[in-house]
């Protein structure tokens, strides 16, 4: 059975404000309701390590959800960040920062993970995944071209993979692309599967 079968008797809410991960879950085949806007303080412990950010956030903005779960409900909640060594490069507060980080990426690699937390109303489950990225050397003809034109301020790194900047400044991924993009939809498909399947016979959707 696929698992748009299987889920057809929850309801899945994704609290994102990303068009990316809206697109993409719809791509994987994935009925949703698209949760209201909420605030969420979006603040980690600086000794946090850089790769679990991600997945803290994730379950942050979970629990942040401001309306109880009901019966048959799955919450799912995401954050991705770019990583260059031990710095959590965010999303910029203006044009000449996401300059700034994209001048920092040309040429070198980076991590990019993203933290995904499944929620229902008795029990919550957080994952993450990493893909490594690699700029070639950007010019900076190249780098304000596209913060002018494309305007990367929603992106952490400044960039969007699915972009132009992408086609051009990509030269190898390892990975989930679509991780990347903000959802690794492979590995959430599998995750969700597992979670609906753990639950114990009593509690049938």
């Amino acid at each position: 059975m696929l698992l748009q079968d299987k889920l057809k008797s929850y309801t899945v809410i994704l609290a994102s404000a990303s068009p990316r991960r809206r697109e993409l879950l719809k791509a994987a085949g994935i009925t949703y309701r698209l949760a209201e806007k909420f605030e969420c303080d979006e603040e980690y412990p600086a000794s946090l390590p850089a790769e679990e950010v991600a997945p803290y956030l994730s379950l942050l903005k979970s629990h942040s959800y401001p309306t109880p779960l009901s019966y048959g409900q799955l919450l799912i909640t995401a954050d991705t960040t770019v990583i260059l060594g031990r710095e959590v490069l965010g999303k910029p507060s203006n044009e000449e920062e996401a300059k700034a980080m994209l001048r920092k990426l040309s040429g070198r690699e980076h991590s990019v993970v993203t933290g995904v937390t499944l929620r229902m109303d008795n029990r919550a489950q957080t994952f993450s995944a990493r893909s490594v990225v690699r700029f070639t050397d950007l010019t900076e003809d190249q780098i304000n071209y596209y913060v002018e034109n494309y305007h990367p301020l929603d992106k952490a790194g400044a960039y969007g993979i699915q972009e132009w900047i992408g086609y051009v400044g990509i030269e190898r991924i390892e990975g989930s692309f679509f991780n990347v993009m903000g959802l690794p939809v492979q590995r959430l498909c599998r995750e969700i599967e597992a979670f609906i399947e753990e639950l114990p016979s009593c509690c049938c959707y």
